[in-house]
C-alpha cells in the first residue's frame, strides 16, 4: 500500500521543485543547546554534594520553528523567511549564528530587548563505551541520555507594539512567499509569537488568498484556528475538538471535524502507524508509516513530517502522497540519536529505495 501512495517519480518532482520555492514561516524560534558531559565523569560539588556536570562540548542548534527550518533546508528549500521574535541577548546571538548557516532571510526576526531568547539547555550524558547506536555502519556511536533540561523564556505576552509589528511582517511574508507555515509552540496562550492577533491576521489572509497554502501546527490551540491546513498529533487533535474520549474513533472524528471547519485537509500524526489524513467530502484515511529499527529519538519527528508534507503539497502532490513523504522523512530523522535530525535528498532517495524494494 505504501508504494502505491508514493512513487520515486513524485519524490524526484518534489526534490526538483524545492530549490525554486520561497517558504514563509511564523512561530517561536528556540535555541537548542546541548551540553555533552565527559564520558564516565561523576564529580560531586564540595559545597552542595550534588553532581557537577563536567562539560567537554557545547552544540547549538535552532529549535522549535528552527527545527522546521533545519528540515526544509536539508531537503533543499530555496529560501526560508521566518517571522519571529527573540531576545537581544547572548542566547539570541548564538541562535542567529546557527540560523545564518541556512538559506534563511533573517529580516523579519525581531530582536527585542525586553524578551529572553527561548532556550532549551540539554545536558547530555553518553555511554562511555559507545556500545549502542550505529549512525555509521560498523562504527560504534555513544548512546546519549538527556538529563534534566533547563528552559529559558519570557513568560509574558509580547508588547502591543511588537505584536503589531509581527502581524504586519506576517502579512508581508505571506504575500511574497509560496506558502506560510505556522508553528505554535507554546502552551501558554498569547505568550508566544502566535497570539490571538496573529491568528486573526492569518484568518483574514486565508480568506483573501484561499489558493495559497497556509499550514498550521499548534501544540495547544489548534482548535482556535478557523482557516488553513491543520496538523497535530493525536492529543492535540483531540484537545482541539474538546474530545474527552480516547482511541482511534475519537481521533478520526476530531480530525474530520477540523477539516470540515477549515474547509481544508487536516493531518494527524499517529506515531509509528503513520499519518491520518482528513479531507472535506472524503472519509479520513491513514497513510501507513515506514518501519524503522534500532535506537530511536522521536524528538522533532512531527516537524520532520511537516517538512515533507508541505514540500510535497507545494510540488503538486495529493494529500495522501504528501502524508507518505512526511512519513518517509520522519523515518529518517528518528534514527538520529541525541539530536533533532534532518533528511537530505540523498537520504530520502536511499530510504525510498530501501522501503520500496
Amino acid at each position: 500500500m505504501k508504494t502505491e501512495v508514493l512513487t520515486s517519480e513524485r519524490i524526484e518532482t518534489v526534490l526538483r521543485t524545492l530549490p525554486r520555492l520561497t517558504m514563509g514561516l511564523v512561530g517561536d524560534l528556540f535555541l537548542d543547546r546541548y551540553l555533552e558531559c565527559v564520558p564516565g565523569s561523576r564529580e560531586l560539588s564540595l559545597e552542595t554534594g550534588l553532581e557537577a556536570y563536567q562539560i567537554e562540548r557545547v552544540r547549538n542548534a535552532a529549535g522549535a520553528l528552527g527545527t522546521v527550518l533545519n528540515n526544509l533546508a536539508a531537503l533543499g528549500a530555496g529560501l526560508l523567511v521566518p517571522v519571529t521574535a527573540i531576545g537581544d541577548d547572548g542566547h539570541g546571538y548564538d541562535l542567529l549564528k546557527e540560523v545564518r548557516k541556512l538559506p534563511v532571510d533573517t529580516t523579519h526576526i525581531l530582536c527585542l530587548p525586553d524578551r529572553l531568547t527561548p532556550t532549551y539547555t540539554k545536558p547530555m550524558r553518553s555511554d562511555a563505551d559507545g556500545a549502542v547506536g550505529n549512525a555509521v555502519p560498523g562504527v560504534p556511536q555513544p548512546a546519549w541520555e538527556e538529563l534534566n533540561r533547563l528552559d529559558v523564556r519570557t513568560r509574558a505576552p509580547l508588547s502591543a507594539a511588537a505584536t503589531e509589528t509581527v502581524c504586519r511582517r506576517v502579512e508581508q511574508v505571506f504575500r511574497s512567499s509560496d506558502c506560510l507555515i505556522v508553528l505554535d509552540q507554546l502552551v501558554d496562550e498569547n505568550f508566544g509569537v502566535v497570539s490571538a492577533a496573529v491568528r486573526d491576521t492569518l484568518a483574514q489572509l486565508a480568506r483573501q488568498h484561499p489558493q495559497k497554502l497556509l499550514y498550521i501546527d499548534s501544540r495547544r490551540f489548534l482548535g482556535k484556528f478557523d482557516a488553513g491546513t491543520l496538523k497535530g498529533n493525536q492529543a492535540e487533535v483531540l484537545t482541539a475538538c474538546g474530545e474527552h474520549e480516547r482511541g482511534d474513533a475519537a481521533v478520526i472524528r476530531s480530525l474530520d471535524t477540523l477539516a470540515r471547519k477549515s474547509g481544508r485537509p487536516a493531518f494527524c500524526t499517529v506515531g509509528e502507524r503513520g499519518i491520518l489524513v482528513a479531507r472535506p467530502g472524503h472519509e479520513p484515511q491513514i497513510v501507513p508509516g515506514y518501519p524503522v529499527s534500532g535506537p530511536l529519538d522521536i524528538v522533532g519527528a512531527g516537524d520532520a513530517a511537516t517538512s515533507g508534507i508541505v514540500s510535497a503539497l507545494l510540488s503538486g502532490a495529493s494529500e495522501l502522497e504528501a502524508a507518505a513523504l512526511g512519513n518517509l522523512v520522519a523515518s529518517i530523522t528518528v534514527q538520529q540519536i541525541g539530536t533533532t535530525g534532518t533528511a537530505s535528498p540523498e537520504q530520502v532517495r536511499q530510504r525510498w529505495n530501501m522501503v520500496a524494494s
